[in-house]
C-alpha cells in the first residue's frame, strides 16, 4: 500500500482484529509504524467511548502502544459526540509530552458512522481540538439505521452532505468518504467516487491497491475543468482591469464566486500536479 499511490496508508486495530489478538496486534502495529517511511501512515484504533468500560480501555491501550514520532495521525471509529475527539485530544496531549514530540503533530481524524454521530458532526468538528477533517464510515451507518448498503447509495447522501455542511460550518476541510466494499467493481468505485467529489467530499478512503487509481482520477480536476477554470481566471482579470466585475463566458455568468472556484480548482490541480497531465 505504501508504494500504490495513496496519500496515507491506514492500519487497523478495530474491526479487523478480533478482542482476543489485539494486544498482540498492537505491537506488530507498532513495528509496521517503524517500516513505512515514503507514506504517512494513520492508526485505525478502538472506540475510546464505548459500551463498556472493558471497550473503551482498549481504545486508550491502543493510543499508549502506537504514540511515536512516525505516527502521523488517529483514526478515530465511531465517533458521536465532541467529548469523545476531546478525550482523544487529551490523551494525545499527555503522550506527545511524555514521549518529547511536537504538541499537536499527531492528527486526529473522527469517522463518523452512526445517526448519532452525523448529528453531532457540527459539534465534533468544531470541539476545539485538532481535528481538521472528518471521515464518513457508510458500512457501520447504514446498519446503524437498519437498511441495506447499496450500489446507488442513496441512503447516505443526507448523511455524506450533513457531513460537508458541518465541516464546512466549523471551518475545516471537507471530509473524506467511505471506503467501497467490492474490490472487484471498480466501474461502482468510479461513480461514487465522483458523487462524493460533487457532494463535497477532497477525497475518498480505500481498501485495496486497485481502489487507488481510480480514486484518485475522480478527484483530480479533468482537462476540461481545468481549461475552463484557467479561461474564467483569465477573462475575469482583464474585466476587473476594465472596470468590470461580472461577465459572460460561452453564455455563463461570471462573478467573483465562480472565480474564487476556478482559483481554488486551479491550486487544487497544482498541488496534484493535474495541470501537468
Amino acid at each position: 500500500m505504501a508504494h500504490c499511490g495513496a496519500d496515507a496508508v491506514i492500519l487497523d486495530l478495530e474491526d479487523a482484529v478480533p478482542i482476543a489478538e489485539k494486544a498482540d496486534t498492537r505491537y506488530a502495529v507498532r513495528e509496521a509504524l517503524t517500516a513505512i517511511s515514503n507514506c504517512p501512515v494513520y492508526v485505525r484504533i478502538n472506540p475510546l467511548v464505548a459500551a463498556t468500560s472493558f471497550s473503551q480501555a482498549i481504545g486508550e491501550a491502543d493510543l499508549e502502544a502506537i504514540v511515536c514520532s512516525n505516527l502521523a495521525g488517529v483514526i478515530l471509529p465511531k465517533t458521536e459526540r465532541a467529548a469523545e475527539a476531546q478525550q482523544a485530544e487529551s490523551i494525545l496531549n499527555r503522550l506527545e509530552h511524555e514521549r518529547d514530540l511536537l504538541p499537536g503533530e499527531i492528527d486526529l481524524i473522527p469517522i463518523i458512522e452512526t445517526a448519532c454521530g452525523v448529528h453531532h458532526a457540527f459539534d465534533i468538528a468544531s470541539a476545539d481540538t485538532r481535528v481538521s477533517r472528518l471521515a464518513f464510515g457508510a458500512g457501520d451507518f447504514t446498519r446503524d439505521i437498519g437498511v441495506r448498503w447499496s450500489r446507488r447509495e442513496v441512503e447516505s447522501q443526507y448523511a455524506r452532505s450533513a457531513l460537508v455542511v458541518a465541516s464546512r460550518a466549523a471551518g475545516i476541510e471537507a471530509p473524506l468518504d467511505s471506503v467501497w466494499i467490492d474490490i472487484r467493481d471498480l466501474r461502482g468505485l468510479t461513480r461514487s467516487a465522483r458523487m462524493a467529489k460533487q457532494l463535497g467530499f477532497q477525497g475518498k478512503m480505500a481498501i485495496h491497491p486497485t481502489q487507488i487509481e481510480p480514486i484518485n482520477t475522480a478527484f483530480s480536476p479533468s482537462r476540461e475543468e481545468l481549461a475552463f477554470a484557467k479561461r474564467v481566471v483569465a477573462a475575469f482579470a482583464a474585466a476587473e482591469a476594465a472596470g468590470e466585475a461580472s461577465i459572460q463566458l460561452d453564455g455563463q455568468m461570471i462573478d467573483y464566486p465562480i472565480v474564487q472556484a476556478a482559483r481554488r480548482l486551479l491550486e487544487l490541480a497544482e498541488a496534484l500536479g493535474a495541470d501537468r497531465r
